[in-house]
């Protein structure tokens, strides 16, 4: 059965796992802010989903939106002064956009559909340890050409197979493209090897380049992005 779940449109792709801040100044996402701090949105639960890149106004229709989203738990919120907010969440699930409905509240409300992982066929546990560690090792050189020291962790060494992509990917500045398409991928090992292929990419566009991007506590700061 689809679920209702408020939509926060974003020229943005949160992967599960992984956290986002945002500044809320638009009066439509402070309501729903308020809306999820004091209880009226269930489980302090919304969505984020990408806009098509042609959607450069008012969203009323599905076809504006990406089909994959995922859900956004609030973790903090911060009100300011003038009534804005800094909020920090942390993604979950996925999720499939089947229905908009603009009109009933002042933010948009989808119905959708959750979207679990496809069970992976068997494979020899050596084979997936190889895969992770490759990805792993991708991981790494892919912060070590792009960032200090200090500046990123490796996930914890028990992180399950099925998370660890996303994980990975988390503080990797991939383009929305290629979030967009982790974020669909159902296959856990189909999952694991786009994000080897992808950071491998980086890290050779990095070095070639010699250049790096700002530092992930560049990205700490609570993003304009409604």
């Amino acid at each position: 059965m689809a679920d209702s779940l408020p939509l926060f449109p974003l020229q943005a792709v949160l992967l599960p796992g992984a956290n986002m801040p945002l500044h809320i100044f638009e009066p439509r996402y402070r309501q729903l802010t308020v809306d999820l701090v004091t209880g009226t949105v269930p489980d302090r639960r919304f969505g984020v989903i990408a806009m098509r890149p042609s959607s450069h106004h008012e969203i009323t229709d599905v076809a504006q939106l990406r089909e994959i989203g995922c859900s956004a738990a609030l973790r903090q919120a911060k009100r300011l002064p003038d009534g804005r907010f800094d909020i920090v969440s942390t993604g979950e699930r996925r999720f499939r956009l089947l229905e908009l409905d603009s009109t009933s509240a002042p933010y948009l409300i989808g119905q959708v559909e959750w979207i679990p992982d496809v069970p992976a066929p068997t494979a020899p546990a050596e084979s997936v340890r190889m895969l992770a560690e490759a990805a792993r090792s991708a991981h790494r050189r892919y912060c070590d050409a792009a960032w200090q020291s200090e500046d990123w962790d490796e996930p914890a060494e028990d992180t399950d197979t099925c998370e660890l992509a996303h994980a990975l990917a988390a503080d990797c500045l991939l383009t929305l493209e290629d979030r967009q398409h982790l974020l669909e991928e159902t296959r856990p090992l189909h999952r694991l090897r786009m994000v080897v292929r992808l950071l491998n990419r980086e890290t050779g566009l990095l070095t070639t380049l010699r250049a790096v991007p700002a530092p992930p506590t560049e990205f700490s700061a609570p993003a304009s992005l409604n």
